[in-house]
């Protein structure tokens, strides 16, 4: 189970430092094997320990391959995603490709959804998160 911010530096190989609190679960649960994808509603990051991705890959591609929509979110999703392992340091090296489509530099945010991570740009969090309290005083 995920949950909390936990604040993180990229280094300049593009590799991100999972929190010391996770590792050991990390291996047990899914022998540090994870897969990485984009956020189709936000420029975010989106990682899943492999058991917890493969039913969510599974309902994807039981979508209707004619429907338009259905398409796009297939290939934006199931096409971004990538296979990532911890290293021997805890560490997972972020795509290129990825990183660039979350405006991924140094300082980032692993945040804990439950079942997967979100990272985000620091920055663009911050942004989004005052943006979401202005949206809840607002109701």
């Amino acid at each position: 189970m995920f949950r909390g911010v936990h604040g993180v530096n990229i280094d300049g190989k593009g590799r991100l430092a999972v929190p010391a609190r996770y590792r050991d679960w990390l291996q047990v649960h899914c022998a540090g094997n994870l897969v990485i994808t984009i956020d189709t509603e936000e420029r975010c990051l989106l990682v899943y320990p492999l058991p917890d991705w493969e039913p969510i890959q599974a309902k994807l591609e039981a979508l209707p391959s004619f429907n338009p929509a259905a398409r796009r979110v297939q290939r934006l999703i199931i096409g971004h995603a990538t296979d990532l392992e911890l290293d021997s340091a805890g560490r997972i090296l972020l795509p290129a490709p990825l990183r660039e489509y979350a405006g991924l530099d140094k300082k980032v945010l692993l945040m804990g959804q439950g079942k997967k991570f979100e990272i985000w740009d620091e920055t663009r969090w911050n942004e989004r998160r005052e943006q979401y309290l202005d949206a809840m005083r607002d109701d």
